[in-house]
């Protein structure tokens, strides 16, 4: 049955395929993105292929511009059925130089190095809002067509590094744990409406956001970058098309007594101890 699905941060590269992919289950699409560029490119292609999609500008911390945005899809699409809560990130403003502190970091005076108490809360609240706000208004706003309907669920995109901290991003890290944890307490606390919430926690796929951090410019990996390759067991990084089999799942009646969960989708990281 075609369902109307609202993805949110889905001019990105991870997003985009998710909106690509159920738009081929015969879904209606709401591409949302603070850039309406980026949204109307993706709802184009997905037109194009046959599909049904429009784009829509939206900010995912601003409740206004949400409910402008529903109003949107609601007119053209219909009622939500589906929200898949895609907008996130981290800001380097929240990031630590290296993964441990040494006492001879403290006398660093490089420009732009950062030890933990460097950090700027600024930095560290933008990354917080972006992933958990950013997570609780789109659901506060879209999760309210759903009530009462069938066959109704939220699907949020925590991390691995929610169950384990990842060295040096201290602020991301905690966001995703706070999604996860959110993720959880929405299950229990739509359950009884038929609301299902459940969680993807993507490992390492490269993003415009970590291309850099990952990767040299003649596409060799980084020292972190092959430090993460070391500790995938299947040895790659992600594509954006291996999420797609759990988010259909997760998004269709196969999993209709499934809330509650965060699936990793990581190639064995969070299964390997190093040794």
């Amino acid at each position: 049955m075609s369902k109307v699905i609202v993805l949110t941060g889905a001019g990105g590269v991870l997003c985009s395929t998710l909106a690509k992919s159920l738009a081929k289950e015969g879904h209606k699409i709401a591409v949302l993105d603070l850039r309406i560029e980026a949204a109307n490119e993706v709802a184009e292609a997905i037109n194009a292929d046959g599909g049904t999609a429009i784009g829509v500008a939206a900010n995912v911390l601003e409740k206004e511009s949400l409910v402008k945005a529903k109003e949107e899809v609601n007119s053209q699409l219909g009622s939500c059925d589906i929200l898949v809560n895609g907008a996130g990130g981290n800001h380097p403003l929240g990031t630590t130089s290296n993964p441990y502190l040494q006492e001879e970091d403290l006398l660093n005076e490089t420009e732009g190095f950062k030890t933990f108490f460097d950090l700027d809360p600024n930095g560290i609240k933008f990354t917080f809002d972006l992933n958990f706000i950013g997570t609780l208004l789109p659901t506060q706003v879209f999760a309210q067509d759903m009530v009462g309907k069938e066959g109704c669920s939220i699907l949020n995109i925590s991390s691995m590094n929610a169950f384990t901290p990842l060295t040096k991003i201290p602020a991301y890290s905690g966001a995703k744990a706070a999604v996860s944890n959110f993720t959880q307490w929405l299950a229990v606390h739509f359950s009884k409406v038929g609301i299902r919430v459940n969680a993807l926690a993507p490992g390492f796929f490269l993003t415009d956001q970590n291309r850099s951090l990952l990767t040299e410019s003649d596409g060799s990996l980084t020292q972190r970058g092959q430090q993460i390759i070391d500790q995938t067991p299947m040895g790659r990084y992600g594509e954006p098309e291996d999420l797609v089999g759990t988010t259909i799942w997760l998004c269709g009646e196969g999993s209709k007594f499934v809330t509650g969960v965060v699936v990793p989708i990581d190639g064995g990281f969070a299964a390997y101890s190093g040794v």
